[in-house]
């Protein structure tokens, strides 16, 4: 039989602080109506001074252990998504690898924004079918409050920040990633990006978009990579149980589902108690939706995300 990279656990974490749209409008120039209306958020976490990308990626990949019933010394891959590292180098993957009390397995970060969970999964998944890596950690953290204008109310009321993990084994059988995609264009760089950088300006910069076309690009190249994906695994959308996507704006997600074909009920949605996360966004709501019970194991997931670069990508997946 063919090798496949089988989900064994998933974990999450998230920060204590939880800030309302409310709150929100005591500093930032808003509504709640308005911030509803316009991407379905209502709630999200903000990381305090003790809280970071490692701390909340360490807590995550524990409960993912877990949940897969491992110690961490069984792990001999850990790749972690994030745009927001500790540090410029070395890898946060490294810092959550001596957390997690591991004193050699292969740890790097990769780095895709918000598809940055995909493109970590496509790479474990690739390792461990190629052979060099047999149980794997995939991790999105982000602490995205560090790189928010606060004086810009169109970007600094969309993102929030936590954390989500996978625990990927090499299996023969019916479950585990049967296909992913990933796609990337540049030249929309302006579009999503952060104006700043060690090589450039020497600083960590702050987040600016163009919230309507990234829109428009988000809900044309993800319908069309999920199409593209489901197409490799040999199916169609019929047979997808759950789509678990990259939780940036309630519209996106309801206008993807629309041009597919699919079912409102069949998304996972927790942009509304949230908000967007990032690489964090789609283990986070994976985490979420199996451990509410929505999620059962045998179920055909499709995970899918867009990302500033532009980046977007899409994995279809049998939990």
């Amino acid at each position: 039989m063919t090798l496949k990279s089988a989900i064994l656990g998933t974990g999450s974490a998230l920060p204590e602080r939880r800030v309302s749209n409310e709150e929100l409008t005591e500093t930032v120039d808003t509504s709640d109506e308005w911030i509803v209306e316009r991407t379905g958020i209502r709630f999200r976490h903000i990381a305090d001074d003790s809280e970071t990308t490692a701390s909340l990626g360490t807590l995550a990949a524990q409960r993912a252990l877990d949940d897969a019933g491992m110690e961490a010394g069984d792990l001999d891959l850990i790749v972690l998504a994030t745009s927001t590292p500790n540090q410029t180098f070395p890898a946060t993957a490294t810092i959550i690898q001596t957390s997690l009390g591991i004193d050699d397995c292969v740890a790097f970060d990769v780095q895709a924004v918000c598809s940055g969970f995909l493109y970590a999964l496509t790479v474990a998944d690739n390792m461990i079918r190629g052979g060099s890596a047999s149980k794997a950690l995939v991790i999105g953290s982000e602490t995205f409050s560090r790189i928010l204008d606060w004086e810009d109310r169109g970007t600094c009321v969309l993102f929030g920040d936590g954390a989500g993990a996978v625990i990927l084994g090499a299996e023969e059988g019916d479950r585990g990633i049967l296909a992913s995609k990933l796609h990337a264009d540049g030249r929309h760089n302006q579009l999503l990006y952060v104006d700043g950088g060690p090589s450039t300006t020497g600083t960590v910069g702050k987040l600016r978009m163009k919230g309507r076309e990234v829109f428009r690009h988000a809900v044309v190249n993800l319908a069309n990579v999920l199409n593209e994906t489901l197409d490799a695994a040999g199916l169609d959308a019929s047979a997808v149980d759950w789509v678990v996507p990259h939780q940036a704006n309630r519209r996106i997600l309801d206008a993807t589902a629309k041009k597919l074909g699919l079912s409102p009920e069949k998304i996972v949605i927790t942009v509304d108690q949230h908000a967007n996360t990032s690489a964090a966004s789609v283990p986070l709501a994976l985490d979420t939706a199996i451990r509410d019970g929505r999620i059962k194991r045998g179920d055909v997931l499709a995970l899918e995300a867009m990302g500033g670069g532009f980046t977007w990508g899409a994995s279809i997946v049998r939990y």
